[in-house]
């Protein structure tokens, strides 16, 4: 583990080295933390699958998780869970969260680009299906040499959720159809 100091955003994030990475171009992993997903196993989202998936391909090749202390897509803990009240009433997660004041994704990736740069890694290969990620790091002066997708962790509880990111902020993931089943 790698943490960091006097980060853009004063925040503590760390990071977590893989041995036997491509050293040119490694494989890197932008996290935003999600205690409801990644600690509690909530099945409202797909960020503990996808941390799960990510330390197996990083176990496996090598590489970075840069883990990122951003819960709720930057509101923070305790306004999620206000948002989660909201969703309980309808509401999607980015319409929750405007409804509490706030943006649809308040996270920034220059964080991300901080740690790289002071790790000494300008070229990395992104494991993510958020283009926003790319393009923040790119904006950032990180090249980011492909973007790999990752699983689609999809069941009856997170569908909408996954459904309304592809929609509202054009992750690359294939929600697939509801199977219909014959009685």
């Amino acid at each position: 583990m790698i943490s960091f100091g006097n980060l853009s955003d004063h925040g503590e994030h760390f990071a977590v080295r893989f041995e036997g990475s491509d050293t040119k171009a490694p494989l890197v992993r932008l996290h935003s933390e999600c205690i409801t997903g990644d600690a509690l196993a909530s099945a409202r989202c797909d960020c503990g699958p996808q941390l799960q998936e990510a330390l197996q391909h990083l176990h496996r090749e090598g590489g970075l998780l840069l883990y990122l202390r951003q819960e709720g897509r930057g509101i923070g803990l305790y306004r999620k869970l206000e948002a989660y009240l909201l969703q309980d009433q309808g509401l999607d997660t980015y319409a929750a969260n405007r409804a509490l004041g706030h943006k649809d994704d308040e996270r920034s990736y220059q964080v991300a680009a901080d740690m790289l740069e002071a790790l000494g890694i300008q070229t990395i290969r992104l494991l993510s299906n958020n283009p926003d990620k790319q393009k923040q790091l790119t904006m950032a002066g990180i090249t980011v040499e492909s973007r790999i997708p990752t699983g689609v962790f999809v069941d009856a509880d997170n569908r909408h959720y996954l459904e309304t990111k592809v929609k509202h902020s054009r992750h690359s993931i294939d929600v697939p159809p509801v199977r219909k089943e014959i009685p």
